[in-house]
């Protein structure tokens, strides 16, 4: 999800330097792994789908699906977002307040994750709220998230990723952001993530809202 100027954007593949073939295959491999897995989940199910029968219907081997993603709850939540995101951070402008590049950040990966197929996202929600171990992977793999965005945030401001402000502050953006994508699937996925989003970076700039009159 840091220097300089935002003249490019990693979330805009168009923009950005040119993928090798081999690279431009394990994200077509990745992409197909991907596509066979919520095809299968709309059709029978999280529960019913076999790592077997992703491996079929990508037309890869099961040993191939395993050397993308180490589970199956991996294939639904890992994206190539992350890292864009951070290099999306490190773009904005140094004397850009933060929380301005974290709202242009998120809003930049939201409307790209909606453009390229809104009911994946919804799909993806949905069983990070609803299905166990999705959900529980989903926690598990924040710490890594928060390592990436430590190291963001730690050479932007010229802190120790390592150093406990930092941790906080990472850690509360990226719970910040999972319970704003729960709190949506919650409510059936209606209404707009964008907003709520937003309501999540205001928590995190300006404090819990008084409940006093």
């Amino acid at each position: 999800m840091n220097p300089m100027t935002a003249a490019r954007s990693p979330l805009s593949p168009a923009e950005g330097p040119r993928l090798g073939l081999r690279e431009r295959k394990k994200i077509k491999t990745r992409e197909a792994i991907r596509t066979a897995t919520y095809g299968l989940i709309r059709e029978q199910g999280y529960d019913a789908t076999t790592v077997e029968q992703i491996a079929e219907r990508a037309e890869v081997s099961p040993s191939t699906v395993f050397r993308y993603f180490p589970t199956k709850e991996d294939i639904v939540l890992t994206d190539e977002y992350d890292p864009l995101m951070l290099e999306e951070l490190r773009a904005r402008p140094a004397d850009e307040p933060l929380i301005d590049s974290l709202r242009h950040v998120m809003r930049r990966a939201l409307t790209a994750s909606e453009a390229e197929d809104p009911e994946v996202l919804r799909l993806r929600t949905h069983l990070g709220a609803r299905v166990p171990a999705v959900r529980s992977r989903m926690f598990e793999s924040m710490s890594e998230t928060g390592r990436l965005l430590r190291q963001a945030l730690a050479e932007r401001l010229g802190l120790d990723p390592d150093g406990l402000e930092v941790r906080v502050y990472a850690m509360s953006l990226i719970g910040g952001l999972m319970e704003a994508s729960l709190y949506w699937a919650e409510g059936g996925c209606e209404g707009d993530l964008h907003a709520l989003v937003e309501r999540a970076l205001d928590v995190l700039e300006q404090g819990l809202p008084s409940g006093n009159p």
